[in-house]
């Protein structure tokens, strides 16, 4: 029979053609995106499209920050401690968004926003980290720029005050891409990034988070008055937000809260370049060095000027099968999607599907932002390319 070769030649012909196909697709992806996009406040809230009017001169600069997602209602939340969330939340957006004003790099800007973060008690990362099922606090983070594609990240840190600063030396200063452990810990104090006694993590409110957490796995009641310990007078600021956000999980096995924890920055600066960051203290009660999708390059973190820029917190597991950070960008780049499109598909679609919790933080070189999550709420605030400030928390 002579129909082999004719097949042949056929399948070469549309591999042939498929191959443009796709090399072209990069090029329609920002044609498209120079023309479309929303801002994602919440599960369906579209911001006003007119503030993607693209502008002449330099590149649009941008920058957005997450908190965490998980079960934060407002029922929940006193007045006091809302503020406290939206203020930290502010000062890390407007440090980031400071150093991009000053022309200075998108990655400059995702670790100054990032490290307030740390640097604060609220939020599960650094200073605020939960709790391991030994009594021990265990830190992950990672970095990616857009323009390189190079990364860095560290896990399982317990004395680098500032984990990112730790994940962004591993990606400048070493050949490697992830350090982990005492390595990563000998690693930092090379590089002169600042140790601290372990002790500099503890917080009340986490500790106590802990103690429910393994009363509810050995099946012991959780008492109300125990739920609601007293704040520690040296650090009041951390024991009222965390009396918040452990009284919205007590009725469930896990608190989704410290389960969802994490803190994260993408933005975009003048000189058209993306970076992603994101930082973590894991899952409260966590066993045998368990390793979440925060530090992981792709999963939790991407970054590439081809596309987009993604900081990710949920459930790590789901968001480590799924390659979640990456596979928004990969529908961007190959399918042609717009941020939003690409970062709804893969939020509010495959991950429900799975039943995986959490959210994203996107943004792509247009300057359009996407923050989809499927979740109760997630901390979360951007400034646009117009130089708006928004600071949100809940889904509606």
């Amino acid at each position: 029979m002579h129909s082999g070769p004719t097949l042949v030649r056929s399948g070469l012909a549309a591999a042939f053609a498929l191959g443009l196909a796709l090399a072209a697709t990069p090029r329609d992806a920002a044609a498209q995106e120079a023309h479309a996009g929303s801002h994602q406040h919440g599960a369906g809230h579209q911001h006003d499209p007119s503030h993607h009017a693209q502008h002449h001169g330099d590149n649009p600069i941008v920058i957005a920050i997450h908190g965490g997602a998980g079960t934060i209602r407002r029922g929940v939340m006193t007045p006091e401690m809302e503020q406290a969330y939206r203020a930290k939340l502010e000062e890390a957006l407007r440090a980031g968004y400071a150093v991009l004003q000053q022309g200075g790099t998108s990655l400059d800007a995702v670790v100054a926003a990032i490290t307030i973060l740390e640097d604060s008690p609220l939020f599960n990362a650094g200073k605020g980290a939960v709790f391991t099922n030994a009594g021990t606090n265990e830190l992950d983070s990672s970095i990616m720029d857009g323009a390189t594609l190079r990364a860095g990240a560290v896990a399982g840190v317990k004395t680098v005050k500032n984990p990112i600063l730790l994940a962004r030396a591993v990606m400048e200063k070493s050949p490697h891409v992830m350090m982990a452990g005492t390595g990563a810990e000998a690693f930092a104090a090379e590089q002169g990034l600042e140790i601290v006694d372990p002790s500099y993590f503890f917080t009340e409110s986490r500790w106590q988070a802990l103690q429910r957490a393994k009363a509810q796995e050995a099946g012991r009641p959780v008492l109300r008055d125990e739920e609601a310990e007293a704040p520690e007078a040296d650090a009041p600021e951390a024991d009222a937000a965390g009396a918040a956000l452990e009284s919205a999980a007590h009725d469930v096995a896990f608190p989704d809260d410290y389960k969802f924890g994490t803190v994260g920055a993408v933005a975009l600066d003048r000189h058209g370049n993306l970076a992603a960051g994101t930082s973590t203290g894991g899952m409260t009660n966590k066993r045998w060095g368990r390793i979440g999708d925060s530090p992981v390059i792709g999963a939790g973190t991407y970054a590439s000027n081809e596309s987009c820029a993604v900081s990710a917190t949920g459930h790590g597991e789901f968001f480590i099968r799924n390659v979640v950070a990456y596979d928004i960008c990969a529908r961007m780049r190959y399918l042609g999607l717009s941020l939003q499109e690409a970062a709804d598909q893969v939020v509010m679609q495959r991950l429900v599907e799975q039943g995986g919790e959490g959210g994203v933080i996107a943004i792509d070189r247009q300057g359009n932002i996407a923050m989809p999550f499927n979740s109760e709420g997630m901390y979360r605030g951007y400034v646009d390319r117009d130089g708006n400030v928004v600071v949100e928390i809940y889904k509606d």
